[in-house]
């Protein structure tokens, strides 16, 4: 091998470390940059006939598309469980825990309390008050969750705002990223750089929207949502929100749009596109989640009206012994006529509820009492026989004579029994003689029916319950249900504590399919209970969610840290070979240098 060569050869040995001391410095300078990825120079060998040398090839990053994939669901799960946790926890501590002060079942535990006082002491001015001020706290009580609830929806609606403006910002510099990428000229080292923020940019979105991504062969990224829909190819799609304004029970929520670069407009809402992130947890918690919590508070306050303001009429038996007769008058939009009857020797209750709103009907459904409930028009008596024949079937004769209905088994044939027939109507005067009162009522004093009429009346119902303003004006009216009657009388006081301890109510129709939906059955005491334990479980699986998801979080950025992560240590070893490299390379040019001198002097 030639002076030359070996001159050659060591100049290339400097070059090289040269340029690995350089991305050693990079490695070194990033060593505490959230998202670099460590790089290193491929170095090529060259063997020549009589030697050997080397040359920078790549600079190489380190870079594991399974991890990344991986880390990117994760990221948009540990967002979408962070989400709902927070929230939840805060809906949790709203209605408070069993027992607490100021809890939903404490305000019910003392109404029901100045009930049983009132039952002994009717005549105490003291005792009926604290019957209208444990009333008036549970109203308030009921209204509170309910601007709660509703404002915990109208957070959800500031929150998707702000996550659509992030999500824009970085689909748009994702998307510029793209371009810079595409162009091949760029550096080894700035082309580095720019896959460094290209990861950070999805790292970034999937935590709003849960992703899929491509990565292609010239280091750009496509994506797309887990359910198929594009959001980055070429040119990237537009997120869009329409706020709602001002949320309430009866008000939905804004429209959430993806825009395709084509001008194609997708609802992500109704076509269910978002499955997680942020974003998704929004959705969930003001379109579902929320929306169930308030359908329960309304099912509570609805249960309170009820089961004060009902008025319960047994039908008379006919004189066959077969089954009964029931006058029908009275009955309001949202009342009810009661059966219950024994077919194939299974005992059964059917609800009919009078239904004025024809836009609602037909109703038919199975309720969480297990009872089953259809809907009919009462514009007479014949079209309630006509649905209560069309649930019993055969073995009964059911037959209407103006507003009389007559229900009748199959007597001697022992079949089919009917057990009892009764309607359930709203008390409308405070002393009417009726033992029912309607001491909580809907806003302007109305009456409580659960009329079902257009939204139906029960929908929001938590956030107008109030309490009638004749009984605030003459607390006397618990008592006395006639004009003349005595203070004395236990009777109205005893038949609403009995009413609130006994009467029953179910969820008014099955919701299927929305998380935290949960059907509520049972008297107003299992309506709380389940209430405040189906919140607590709800909020305790999105605490244990988010933690599982956040220890996985720190494994994988372990994992990450162990892969893309700078090792200062190790760089510093590095460092120490590239300086004896250099080092050897410059002795060799150096004698190299002093052998030519010598040839140049002979």
């Amino acid at each position: 091998m030639g002076l030359g060569a070996t001159l050659s050869n060591a100049l290339s040995g400097m070059r090289t470390s040269q340029s690995s001391l350089e991305v050693l410095s990079r490695n070194v300078a990033n060593a505490g940059t959230p998202g670099y990825h460590k790089q290193s120079l491929s170095v090529i060998d060259n063997a020549g006939v009589n030697s050997a040398s080397v040359r920078s090839g790549t600079v190489e990053r380190a870079f594991n598309r399974s991890l990344q994939a991986y880390y990117t669901n994760a990221v948009s799960d540990a967002s979408f469980a962070r989400t709902a946790a927070a929230t939840l926890d805060r809906l949790q501590a709203y209605l408070g825990k069993p027992g607490d002060a100021g809890s939903l079942d404490t305000m019910f535990g003392a109404l029901q309390n100045s009930l049983q006082a009132l039952g002994t002491s009717p005549e105490n001015y003291a005792t009926r008050a604290a019957v209208v001020s444990d009333a008036q706290a549970m109203a308030a009580t009921l209204n509170a969750l309910t601007r709660e609830v509703q404002g915990l929806r109208q957070e959800t609606e500031t929150q998707m705002a702000a996550s659509v403006e992030t999500l824009n910002t970085a689909v748009r510099s994702l998307q510029q990223i793209n371009e810079r990428l595409a162009d091949q000229s760029a550096d080894a080292g700035s082309r580095a750089a720019l896959m460094d923020q290209r990861d950070r940019l999805v790292a970034q979105i999937s935590e709003e929207i849960d992703v899929r991504v491509d990565y292609r062969s010239d280091d750009t990224v496509s994506l797309m949502t887990r359910s198929g829909v594009g959001i980055l190819d070429v040119k990237a799609s537009t997120f869009a929100f329409a706020p709602a304004g001002a949320l309430t029970a009866n008000s939905g929520g804004g429209q959430l749009t993806l825009v395709s670069p084509s001008g194609t407009v997708l609802d992500l809402v109704q076509q269910n596109i978002v499955q997680s992130g942020r974003l998704g947890a929004l959705i969930q918690l003001r379109d579902d989640t929320l929306v169930a919590a308030q359908s329960q508070l309304d099912d509570i306050a609805a249960g309170l009206a009820q089961a004060f303001s009902t008025v319960t009429t047994e039908g008379t038996p006919d004189p066959s012994g077969t089954g009964f007769s029931l006058d029908l008058a009275g009955v309001r939009d949202g009342n009810d006529v009661v059966l219950t009857y024994t077919s194939g020797g299974v005992e059964k209750t059917l609800r009919v509820v009078r239904v004025d709103d024809p836009g609602k009907l037909p109703l038919d459904y199975v309720d969480a009492n297990g009872a089953r409930v259809v809907g009919a028009r009462f514009t007479s008596g014949t079209e309630v026989a006509t649905a209560v024949a069309g649930v019993l079937g055969a073995g009964f004769s059911v037959s209407a004579t103006g507003s009389v209905l007559t229900v009748l088994d199959d007597g001697a044939g022992g079949t089919t029994d009917v057990g009892a027939l009764g309607k359930r109507t709203t008390s409308t005067l405070a002393q009417d003689g009726s033992l029912g009162l309607n001491l909580f009522v809907d806003r302007g004093n109305a009456d409580f029916t659960n009329s079902l009429g257009g939204a139906g009346q029960k929908l929001g119902f938590a956030g107008r319950i109030g309490v009638n303003s004749a009984v605030l004006a003459d607390n006397t009216l618990l008592v006395k249900s006639q004009a003349n009657g005595s203070l004395g009388d236990t009777s109205r006081a005893n038949y609403l504590l009995e009413q609130v301890q006994t009467m029953r109510f179910a969820s008014t129709e099955t919701r299927t399919g929305n998380a935290g939906s949960f059907r509520l059955g049972g008297t107003l005491s299992d309506l709380v209970a389940q209430t405040m334990n189906h919140t607590g479980a709800l909020a305790a699986a999105a605490t244990g969610a988010d933690e599982t998801s956040q220890l996985t979080m720190d494994t994988l950025e372990q994992r990450l840290s162990s892969e893309y992560g700078v090792n200062v240590d190790e760089e510093m070893a590095r460092l120490m070979e590239l300086q004896n490299a250099y080092a050897a390379n410059g002795r060799v040019i150096s004698v190299v240098q002093d052998l030519l001198q010598r040839l140049m002097d002979i």
